[in-house]
């Protein structure tokens, strides 16, 4: 590739407001099959698609992760509930991944783990196909519906951990967003109701019905929103913990259904 076309390729970039256009221009051209392919990709990127779903990827806990337009693009934030989990599971786990949108989560505690015995759920059409894509390559389960409403009852009071990464934004805030999760991800990978936090309660509000004795439930929330989340966890009969990582802005809240 010229040096002169990068270069241009970078200044556009830049332009359009890509914090990492340098990191960004080595995908794009690393990924393009032909020249005319790599302008309509950087056109696509210089109008505010995200990358994930111009290249196709998303590098997730290091692991390449299929993202397709329209579906929710995991954040390097999110990999700190994925370790949350991990240390909380054991090989052979009953895991579900609900909101999985590319069931990124769900692959990426398999490849930690090993082999888990892994469903994901998403109630929006286009992410579940997606989620297909992922989770089925590392042996998973993948159903379409309404959080717990398509699990298979023979999983009520089984499963060791459940990992809910539900939208949280409130929704007067969704406006506030960048572009890209604005314009290009489904709202309802967004839209966590008036205070951000409506699909918590109805995460919590079952998780007691289908966690084993001693099973976790772990959610990705906001610092802003910790106090109430963990209020929730607490109304709902389980004991609740706080886990934060300040190098990847991420909070994560554990409850804990008590051992009988």
């Amino acid at each position: 590739m010229d040096d002169e076309i990068e270069k241009c390729i970078i200044s556009r970039l830049r332009t359009a407001g890509c914090v990492f256009a340098e990191d960004e221009t080595r995908l794009l051209i690393s990924e393009a099959r032909t020249p005319d392919s790599l302008a309509v990709m950087v056109d696509r990127r210089e109008a505010g698609f995200p990358l994930e779903h111009i290249i196709g990827w998303a590098d997730f806990c290091g692991i390449r992760i299929a993202v397709e337009p329209g579906v929710f693009v995991p954040r390097r934030r999110t990999e700190f509930l994925v370790h949350q989990a991990a240390a909380l599971a054991m090989p052979g786990a009953i895991v579900v991944d609900l909101c999985c949108g590319t069931g990124a989560v769900g692959t990426a505690l398999t490849a930690g783990l090993g082999w888990i015995e892994l469903y994901a759920i998403d109630i929006d059409q286009a992410s579940v196909q997606c989620a297909r894509r992922n989770v089925t390559s590392v042996g998973g389960n993948v159903y379409e519906g309404d959080l717990y409403q398509p699990l298979p009852t023979k999983l009520r009071g089984r499963i060791d951990i459940l990992v809910a990464n539900a939208p949280y934004v409130p929704t007067e805030a969704i406006k506030l967003l960048p572009q890209e999760a604005r314009k290009h991800e489904a709202r309802v990978a967004l839209d966590g109701g008036p205070d951000g936090l409506d699909v918590q309660r109805r995460v919590a509000s079952e998780a007691p019905l289908w966690l084993a004795p001693g099973g976790h439930l772990l959610v990705e929330t906001s610092q802003q929103q910790t106090k109430q989340t963990v209020e929730i966890f607490a109304r709902n009969g389980l004991t609740p913990q706080v886990a934060n990582c300040d190098e990847l802005d991420a909070t994560v809240v554990i409850g804990t259904r008590p051992a009988l």
